[in-house]
């Protein structure tokens, strides 16, 4: 880091900090005010923040990272952004007639009291141990490798770096977010989401000059074998043999985390259900489909260059063009050795950007998710500044939980980030299918909405529990041949067909909820009101652009198939 490196970091620094003060002095009034920003934002905030908080330690890291290792293999998760339409046209008309703050207030309404409790208690712990743990985790690990800082000495102790940033960022952000809730969300990730693009921008430029253009990286990483049955890097779809990424589970496996992920997912949806109508909402989750597919162009194609740089030999010195301590280290390595003076500042500030934003985003929904869907549940009735007090308390719980997760994420990080996408998989049919069933069917009963969290969970978790263990169980074995010989992407889908089949029979046998207290809830159950509402909430502009996105995204499987 040269000066004028540090001198824009700096500049990003003050920005930030102007923001965070102006959010401050406006003051939030209520509840609404800190968690939805007074239900006011506007397209441009809700559609930057919902990419924000997107971005964080699973791009700069393990996107990049995997890039480097299995090349296109990822891509299926980032060109997710007919989900994010999913969530605009489907699903913004139902959460906005609702006038919830929650996912689990959502199930609430819509099903039952138990079924909201126990997705506020999935949401939370999931939060906490995966989201927070592997954001910090990343954060510390990649600031520590591009400012190249084994050590600080402070009243003559020597401490490792890795702590020094990964508390930092907690601490930082878990300041501005405790003062400022959502509004501070929204608007630093107005700031942050240009700096991020900007600097991931010259990442990739930089990167395809110096490797020799994109046609010498495309040619180094199809020589490179992905797996035996004849897939290159550069494949997109791969055989159905294929042990990681088999296009039998890829093409539904990839839709259903894409589904629970984007469409109900309290960390996502909650900078839809700030917008200030429904118009403001849709066009923010249009804005964010947009943002939504350049992740694999400025993160997995450059950890593709990165891969490709190190089968390059420099004729000057004979060696590889880049070397890379593990596949992990690839964007900030090239960070590192790829930007000229200045550059590295920009980009420094875009992974900060990253990082803050997304953990930004986790302690305001986690701390909305105790606030509304526990405390405000059994303390009901009180004056709307002791909620937000009580808001502004969880969010500094959640940030001290962050910290003390970080020892355990330090000694386990490697192995939890491994089993990162694997957890999300495990979690995400049962919730998928009570949200999808929910809404597509007012037949759907309570019992089977409450039943299908519970079975999808379980199921789930068996898998989780037992593949710890996975090396002392024989491969002979009935429970190995039935939970842990498939796929971790098959898996994923057999459990939603489970959760399926199972709401669908327990909805056979069940009491149904009363029709008159879900209408506008379900397809089909909206009054003439509320289907004009809905079509005076878009035109022709929001038509076009959904269409753009969607052609964007059938180009891209056509080109990489």
């Amino acid at each position: 880091m040269t000066l004028l490196d540090w001198i824009f970091l700096g500049i990003f620094g003050v920005a930030l900090i102007g923001i965070i003060v102006w959010v401050i002095l406006k003051k939030d009034k209520d509840t609404t005010d800190y968690f939805l920003a007074g239900r006011d934002a506007t397209w441009i905030a809700i559609g930057a923040s919902i990419f924000a908080s997107n971005i964080g330690s699973e791009h700069l890291v393990g996107l990049a990272g995997s890039g480097a290792e299995s090349g296109m293999a990822m891509a299926h998760w980032e060109m997710h952004g007919w989900m994010i339409l999913m969530l605009g046209w489907l699903f913004v008309p139902f959460y906005a007639r609702s006038r919830v703050f929650t996912m689990p207030e959502f199930l609430e309404r819509r099903y039952n009291p138990q079924a909201r409790s126990f997705l506020s208690v999935i949401s939370l712990v999931s939060y906490i141990l995966t989201k927070v743990a592997v954001t910090v985790y990343a954060g510390g690990v990649v600031f520590k490798d591009v400012f190249d800082i084994e050590y600080i000495t402070i009243l003559g102790w020597d401490i490792d770096f890795f702590w020094i940033s990964a508390i930092g960022l907690v601490i930082l952000t878990g300041i501005y977010t405790t003062l400022g809730g959502m509004k501070a969300v929204l608007y630093t990730s107005v700031l942050q989401t240009p700096i991020l693009l900007l600097g991931s921008i010259a990442i990739l430029i930089i990167g395809l000059i110096k490797v020799g253009g994109w046609n010498e990286m495309m040619q180094i990483c199809q020589v490179h074998p992905a797996n035996e049955y004849g897939d290159a890097m550069t494949s997109l779809m791969r055989s159905h043999l294929d042990p990681k990424f088999p296009w039998t589970g890829v093409i539904l496996g990839s839709a259903i985390i894409g589904f629970w992920y984007w469409c109900t997912d309290q960390f996502i949806v909650q900078r839809v259900l700030s917008g200030r109508d429904m118009k403001q909402a849709r066009r923010g989750a249009i804005f964010g489909a947009y943002l939504k597919l350049t992740p694999v162009f400025i993160f997995l194609i450059p950890g593709m260059i990165a891969y490709a740089l190190t089968q390059k030999i420099d004729p000057a010195t004979g060696q590889p063009m880049l070397n890379l301590a593990s596949n992990d280290a690839a964007f900030s390595t090239l960070v590192k050795v790829l930007l000229p003076k200045g550059f590295t500042g920009i980009v420094v500030g875009g992974i900060l950007a990253a990082l803050m934003s997304s953990l930004a985003s986790l302690f305001n929904s986690s701390a909305m998710l105790f606030t509304v869907d526990f405390y405000q549940k059994y303390r009901p009735n009180r004056d709307p500044k002791h909620y937000l007090l009580i808001g502004r308390i969880a969010t500094v719980v959640v940030v001290i939980l962050g910290i003390l997760w970080i020892p355990v994420m330090k000694s386990l990080g490697k192995v939890l980030y491994e089993y990162l996408q694997d957890v999300q998989s495990l979690l995400a049919p049962g919730i998928a299918a009570v949200f999808l069933l929910g809404i597509l069917s007012k037949r759907t009963t309570p019992a089977a909405g409450i039943w299908g969290l519970v079975i999808g969970f379980t199921l789930g978790m068996l898998r989780l529990g037992l593949s710890i263990f996975k090396g002392s169980i024989p491969e002979s074995s009935f429970i190995y041949d039935l939970i842990l010989s498939h796929n971790w992407l098959h898996y994923e889908i057999y459990l939603f067909v489970i959760v399926i089949i199972s709401m669908i029979i327990i909805s056979y046998f069940t009491k149904k909820k009363d029709p008159a207290s879900i209408i506008g809830l379900t397809m089909g159950s909206a009054t003439a009101e509320q289907k004009a509402e809905v079509r005076d909430s878009y035109n022709n502009w929001d038509l076009i652009n959904s269409g753009i996105v969607i052609v964007i995204i059938i180009a891209f499987y056509a080109y990489f198939w």
